[in-house]
């Protein structure tokens, strides 16, 4: 190949495409891509061509993609978790902060005012009296690279920490922060509660009414993550009686306009430049590297494999879906490759592996039922 055509189906930040190289070329047809860059294009109705070997997200969430179709036409789906952690962060703080201190409706209010307005500001103002955030509680659930940066920024306001982390906190945590076991154990405990965790089956509806029941009363909850963590009629219940005091988010749906206690800004989380420039950066390099070198990171779809080249070898890549363990699939690639066999690396995810071999100069390529994809570079 050439070059590798690059499309894209969003506007994105020249930041990330002018990193492009000399083996890479922009096209605005996406049929002809190898790669497609973008941010909130729905792609589930898109047909995709055999051209296309992976689609860069410019952000976090992949709902917009049909990751389970592009699985089995071998195409690998990445995204840039963390890029836009900063942009986040800060305004779930913003969130936290207005919701303490009813500044969104005083705000409101405020525009509907005529006449002796210094006066009418001096009889009105005292309804929309709030609370500091300083010496509250923080709950942080999920402190992965944006629930972190939030746990850290409310240490430095004054706020005591504590969060829920199913895995291991993301490195980037400095504040003091006690760690709760589960989210029932950490609830009780928060004033203000932040959630930061993925979309899956196990995290839908989580926020519900048996976990409301377990907060304080008059709690601050914070979404800036995802809508179907909640169930909203639960935390609409929650508002109407006073058990939650305000539900600040950033995912503004139709039943939640109107809907006293509901602060929805819409979808500004990552819409600063710095975030869709970090964003972008970060999708074109994963592309790129992995169409040239075949390298995988921060797919999810597809495992986390690298490899790094070397001078006179072929690089045979494998994209494989199989009910077999990941041991029993590198052993048939190793044993077939015997001595020509210069490297490897590969693993598998569920179903799905990836598989890279560095072989001697002009070997046959290794074939099974298994392989969606093969690849020579």
């Amino acid at each position: 190949m050439d070059k590798y055509l690059i499309g894209t189906l969003n506007n994105i930040s020249s930041k990330g495409l002018d990193r492009l190289t000399d083996k890479f070329e922009l096209t605005e047809d996406v049929d002809k891509a190898s790669g497609v860059i973008i941010r909130s294009f729905k792609m589930h109705d898109m047909d995709f061509s055999d051209e296309l070997l992976a689609i860069g997200r410019a952000g976090a969430g992949v709902n917009n993609i049909p990751l389970e179709k592009c699985s089995d036409k071998g195409i690998v789906v990445f995204n840039t978790p963390g890029a836009n952690s900063n942009a986040v962060q800060e305004l779930a703080v913003a969130g936290m902060i207005m919701g303490s201190r009813n500044i969104y409706e005083g705000i409101a209010w405020g525009q509907t005012l005529s006449g002796d307005v210094a006066s009418e500001v001096e009889k009105g103002k005292k309804q929309f009296a709030g609370t500091e955030i300083a010496g509250k509680t923080l709950g942080i659930i999920g402190l992965g690279a944006i629930g972190a940066k939030i746990a850290n920024s409310g240490y430095a306001l004054g706020m005591n920490v504590v969060g829920y982390e199913a895995f291991t906190p993301h490195p980037c945590l400095t504040a003091p922060c006690k760690l709760c076991d589960s989210v029932e154990e950490m609830v009780p405990l928060c004033d203000f509660i932040s959630i930061h965790v993925p979309s899956l089956p196990t995290t839908k509806g989580m926020v519900n009414k048996e976990l409301i029941s377990k907060m304080k009363d008059g709690v601050i909850f914070m979404n800036y993550a995802r809508p179907d963590l909640i169930v909203v009629d639960d935390v609409v219940e929650a508002l109407e009686s006073g058990k939650m005091r305000k539900y600040m988010t950033d995912l503004l749906e139709p039943e939640y306009i109107g809907k006293k206690g509901i602060v929805a800004t819409p979808h500004l989380g990552a819409s600063t430049a710095e975030a869709e420039e970090n964003c972008a950066i970060m999708a074109t390099d994963q592309l790129m590297d992995y169409l040239e070198n075949g390298n995988i990171v921060n797919s999810v779809n597809f495992p986390r494999v690298t490899l790094e080249r070397k001078a006179g070898v072929d690089r045979h890549c494998f994209l494989v879906k199989c009910d077999k363990e990941e041991s029993e699939v590198a052993e048939k690639i190793k044993g077939f490759y015997g001595g020509n066999l210069e490297d490897f690396a590969g693993c598998k995810r569920s179903e799905f592996g990836y598989f890279i071999a560095d072989v001697k100069a002009g070997s046959e390529a290794f074939n099974c039922d298994c392989i969606v994809k093969f690849r020579a570079l």
